[in-house]
């Protein structure tokens, strides 16, 4: 897969990270599989909020770092019985 996209090799030439572009382009496939309309106003949402991502407010944050702090438990937590040398 290429992570080096442009916006010349995004969908329809939007920014697009490369896995947003990949998340457009399987809806799409899915819903061509499917046989249903795929220009929809959820394609339409989904394009939104990855363009315009909600700001973050104060309260925000201190979820975020909570959500750091397990998650840092959960890559360093040992499993019992686990041999670790």
């Amino acid at each position: 897969m290429k992570t080096d996209l442009s916006p010349a090799d995004t969908w329809r030439g939007l920014p697009l990270s490369p896995a947003q572009n990949q998340e457009v382009l399987n809806y799409i496939q899915r819903c061509e599989r499917s046989g249903v309309d795929w220009n929809t106003p959820e394609l339409r949402a989904m394009l939104d909020d990855m363009l315009s991502p909600p700001e973050l407010t104060e309260d925000s944050g201190e979820e975020i770092a909570h959500c750091s702090d397990d998650a840092s438990f959960a890559a360093s937590h040992e499993v019992p019985g686990e041999d670790v040398r």
